[in-house]
This record gives structure tokens, C-alpha cells and sequence, in this order.
């Protein structure tokens, strides 16, 4: 079963909409005030298997929100929203070389993408991987795709 991100996205996004509009049709009498005096950061994180972030069947998802508190379904959001934070949001920082690590030189592409807002601003990533293990060298100990 091939899963494209688009469309679950756009679903998630619809499903929220739409509860967002209901529940601004009951709180009638509420005054407008800002949720949050921080700026939303909320991304969904995915590995697929395959080489286009646009086909690739995810294998993998999860939800992390940083602002105003570490939560979702990322197993240690605590953790990845900090090293988020270290590195200003930007995904490309995050991949380290091992030199300690060997692959070997198959190819069974695998995609890693993070879809949201950080810190207000919008975050489209995606990156290409030749296999799980040249994945697991480039983010070796990270825990944004620890997951």
C-alpha cells in the first residue's frame, strides 16, 4: 500500500480545520486571545522507502510540536526540539558523517522529510538516502529522526 505524504498531510490538515471551525462556533461569548506568545513550531517527520519524497511509501511518522512545549508523537521530543533549536531549524545541519560506519554500496533508497512551521516560518525538507544504513551513519545519534 503506497501512502503519498501530500495527501496525508492534506488530510491531517482538513481534519484540523474543520475542528478548528467547530470549535470557534461554540466558544460564541470567548474573547480573542493569542494561544501561545510564542511562535508555532509543529512538523510531522517521515521515513519513506524509495527514492522521490513525492512517491516514497512511508515507513514511518511522527508528529513534533516545540513551541510552547516539547510534545507529540515523536518518542523523545524533549530531545529532538533541542537539537532542532541548536541548529536554527535547519535540517541539512543535522546530518553528520560517521567514518566509523560501513555500508555497503546497495541501492534501496530510503527519504527522510519534515513537513510544518518552525518557529512561524514554513518548512518543506526532504533528503535522499542511498540505504538505512548510510540514513543511520548521516544521523548518527540524532534525535529529531530517532523514530
Amino acid at each position: 500500500m503506497r501512502h503519498n505524504r501530500h495527501a496525508i498531510f492534506a488530510t491531517v490538515a482538513a481534519g484540523a480545520l474543520a475542528l478548528s471551525a467547530l470549535a470557534a462556533t461554540s466558544a460564541h461569548a470567548a474573547p480573542a486571545k493569542p494561544a501561545s506568545l510564542y511562535a508555532p513550531s509543529a512538523l510531522v517527520l517521515t521515513v519513506a522507502q524509495g527514492e522521490d519524497p513525492l512517491t516514497a511509501t512511508v515507513r514511518r511518522a511522527v508528529t513534533l510540536t516545540c513551541a510552547p512545549n516539547a510534545e507529540g508523537t515523536h518518542p523523545a521530543p524533549r530531545a529532538a526540539c533541542a537539537e532542532l533549536d541548536a541548529v536554527g531549524g535547519q535540517f541539512t545541519a543535522l546530518a553528520r558523517t560517521s567514518p566509523d560506519r560501513m555500508c555497503t554500496r546497495q541501492w534501496d533508497p530510503v527519504v527522510i522529510t519534515a513537513h510544518g512551521v518552525w518557529h512561524g516560518r514554513r518548512v518543506a525538507f526532504s533528503t535522499t538516502y542511498g540505504n538505512a544504513c548510510e540514513l543511520a551513519g548521516s544521523m548518527h545519534e540524532s534525535a529529531v529522526y530517532s523514530f
